[in-house]
């Protein structure tokens, strides 16, 4: 009812931020065809003694995702090549996107050396341990 259109396909006028940022970022970063699926979706779950994060890639294949990690940053990267056999000029439309996907992740606390991955139905899972924090040693100073 508060998302009536009239006849003439002009809207009812109603303020919604969260379609401002919408239409802000489809400017900024174009209409949307690789853009939206630049940066895949991920979920971090703390677990206590360490970190869990689950990054969606489906129709990706294992060799094609690479995860480096350097200066404490973690980079997951993908590539979806195209099939010479999907180069046909008779799309009807075509929503399947190739390319170069990316994203980057700050691992200053985790043990970098401990981090396993497995990539199970389109869900790469990175279980990442944290970094055991040592306490500052202490000590009393004699005063003379």
């Amino acid at each position: 009812m508060f998302e009536l259109i009239p006849f003439g396909g002009h809207r009812v006028s109603v303020y919604d931020p969260f379609r401002a940022f919408d239409e802000m970022e489809r400017s900024f970063f174009g209409n949307g065809q690789n853009s939206a699926l630049s940066a895949f979706r991920t979920d971090v779950i703390d677990t206590g003694d360490a970190y869990k994060l689950d990054a969606e890639l489906p129709g990706f294949k294992k060799e094609d995702i690479k995860i480096d990690v350097e200066n404490d940053v973690l980079t997951i990267s993908a590539e979806r090549k195209a099939d010479s056999d999907e180069n046909k000029p008779n799309f009807v439309k075509r929503e399947r996107f190739y390319g170069s996907f990316s994203r980057s992740f700050d691992v200053s606390g985790i043990e970098v050396d401990g981090i396993q991955a497995a990539y199970n139905d389109g869900v790469l899972t990175l279980t990442m341990p944290k970094k055991v924090e040592t306490a500052p040693a202490s000590r009393r100073l004699e005063i003379q």
